[in-house]
């Protein structure tokens, strides 16, 4: 009865799953209008799609896949209700790779009941996904590139209308796959309408058009934040720049470059936005400081930096520098009591239309924090934390490192660093600066108060003298405790052997060996060195107690072994021996160590 009740139980969730996620059939896009901008180095999607509920059940989420030939290109995706011109409420998508098409399961905000629409707004960033074409150019030659797409809209969904827009950077095109109908006007290449296409329906095309623009990016990004708690936070980035459009074929000419309009596509300069609180501002590269750079304030408030490199950049240059500021530590540090969040940018802005290839941030925060936690606006890699040590550090700043892959401009999104460090802590610094002060002042003074004439010192003589007496007298314990560890084995060899005369014959010997080493000491040790003296004095009174000890411990044996005590009582007496050796062979060993 118990397995059928499962079986119901299991087939009763599995129905109301299946009536609650509707199928692809349940779900058509009544209109669907695509803008594809590939006006920079970027191809920037924006889908504003109407969805409308045609099955009998309520749907919540729908389904948006990405065309297989780019979705290792994908950089950025959103997914967002809208209204009109409005836009607002950002929806949660998951991704997912379904029999290799990646897909992004979106999540509405409200269920759409059978019967209703809903528009959506869906945007998309591909970065590298435009080709130079021809891969080489001479320095007067403009930059022409090509973007492979489809003209239908790659969907799970029958769509009953789509159009599709391309923003080119021009006018000059060489040449566009033509799906009728299609038009271009000016700069822009119009796809549609088409009616009632098919879900999964592609319709490939190659546009071969100019695109002088920027195809600036960033192979590697370093980015340093260091937090200090006396009101500063310290950011520097360290940038491998590349220019990644068509390469320059042939020598560069300095003399051309500057009389003729060549190098439409090179680049001579461009700006980094900075906070707009950020000063200390500084640009060098391996040989130093570069001075061709502006810094300038902008009317909404933000520090624009213009960056000029040593040489212009044409395809396949690449360029290494570093940018620094400072940050007030008020406008991104907060806290209550000794609990606090760092708010920030995980990557700032470094040039219009920029992409990171690969992006590693380093929070380094002060020496002392702890329980640290961090929030991401989107997923990224944190690798293990480490420490940094700089000026005054005793354990080392804890550092939180963060790595991240194809990063553009939508990814500069602040973070939030939870952690906690208490005030106290911030005593340190000022009070080892004090302490080695301290300590260098009292060096001068010692120093200033010797007396580093050559005269006889009578008390480093008696201290010298001391100090060879006490490596004597622990030489002399050292032998006869050799002595003491023998007699103890024979006796632990007579409780087996039982063989009293043996026994009495070793004891003799080793007794008259102790006998036989004498200590020498001066006849005025007591006069000279009191202390000496009577740590002596104890040793000696130590001594005879751990001889008294053998004997009676010897004694004990050879009644047990003649039989005169039983083994019970044998073993209770020895018990307290035992316990009375151990504390005679602790302050014998103290006193002798402590000479």
């Amino acid at each position: 009865m118990g397995l059928r009740l499962k079986i119901y139980l299991v087939c009763l969730f599995l129905t109301l799953t299946s009536f609650c996620n509707a199928t692809s059939e349940d779900v058509l896009i009544k209109s669907a209008e695509r803008t594809i901008d590939v006006t920079s180095q970027l191809v920037k999607i924006t889908h504003r799609l109407t969805l409308s509920n045609t099955g009998k059940s309520s749907v919540n989420s729908f389904n948006f896949h990405i065309e297989s030939r780019a979705q290792q290109k994908l950089s950025y995706f959103k997914a967002q209700l809208a209204d009109g011109k409005d836009s607002s409420g950002v929806l949660k998508a998951v991704s997912s790779t379904v029999k290799g098409v990646l897909t992004y399961k979106v999540t509405l905000s409200s269920s759409l009941e059978p019967g209703q629409t809903v528009k959506v707004l869906v945007g998309t960033v591909f970065t590298h996904n435009l080709v130079p074409h021809p891969a080489e150019i001479t320095q007067k030659e403009k930059q022409l590139v090509q973007y492979r797409g489809s003209a239908y809209i790659f969907s799970p969904y029958k769509i009953a209308s789509q159009t599709t827009k391309v923003l080119l950077s021009s006018s000059s095109v060489e040449s566009y796959t033509k799906v009728k109908p299609s038009s271009q006007s000016d700069s822009t290449i119009t796809y549609g309408p088409y009616e009632n296409i098919a879900p999964l329906t592609e319709e490939d095309i190659v546009i071969h058009f100019e695109n002088n623009a920027p195809f600036l990016s960033v192979a590697n990004l370093l980015r340093h934040i260091e937090v200090s708690h006396w009101g500063n936070i310290a950011v520097e980035e360290t940038l491998d720049v590349y220019h990644g459009g068509a390469k320059l074929k042939g020598s560069f000419s300095r003399f051309e470059y500057q009389r003729e309009h060549s190098g439409v596509s090179s680049i001579k300069s461009f700006k980094t936005v900075l906070p707009e609180l950020a000063a200390d501002v500084y640009y060098r590269d391996e040989i130093g400081n570069i001075s061709t750079s502006n810094l300038r304030q902008e009317d909404d408030g933000d520090v624009s930096l213009e960056l000029r490199p040593r040489f212009p950049l044409f395809g396949g240059w690449k360029t290494h520098y570093v940018v620094g500021y400072n940050l007030p530590s008020f406008s991104n540090l907060f806290n209550s009591g000794d609990e606090f969040v760092l708010q920030m940018d995980l990557i700032s802005h470094i040039f219009d239309h920029m992409v990171i290839d690969d992006a590693l941030v380093r929070i380094i925060l002060p020496e002392g924090a702890s329980n640290i936690e961090i929030e991401t606006p989107y997923a990224v890699t944190r690798l293990p934390d480490t420490l940094h040590f700089t000026y005054l550090d005793v354990k080392g700043r804890p550092v939180v490192e963060i790595a991240a892959k194809n990063l553009v401009e939508n990814h500069i999104q602040p973070f939030k660093l939870r952690y906690t460090f208490s005030r106290i802590v911030m005593l340190q610094e000022p009070l080892l600066c004090v302490f080695a002060f301290f300590l260098l002042f009292l060096t001068f003074i010692i120093y200033a108060r010797l007396d580093f004439s050559i005269t006889k010192d009578e008390a480093c003589d008696n201290r010298q003298r001391a100090a060879g007496i006490a490596e004597n007298i622990r030489n002399h314990y050292l032998k006869r405790s050799t002595l003491f560890q023998a007699f103890e084995t024979h006796v632990v060899k007579l409780k087996s052997s039982r063989d009293i005369n043996a026994f009495q014959a070793s004891a003799k010997n080793i007794t008259s060996d102790l006998r036989a080493q004498t200590l020498d000491l001066p006849t005025n040790l007591k006069s000279e060195h009191p202390q000496l003296n009577d740590r002596v004095t104890e040793i000696q009174k130590q001594d005879k107690a751990y001889r008294d000890f053998q004997s009676t411990h010897a004694q004990l044996v050879e009644r047990l072994v003649g039989g005169k005590i039983n083994k019970p009582q044998f073993v209770d007496a020895e018990a307290i021996l035992i316990k009375k050796r151990d504390e005679l062979v602790e302050k014998l060993n103290h006193l002798i160590n402590t000479l």
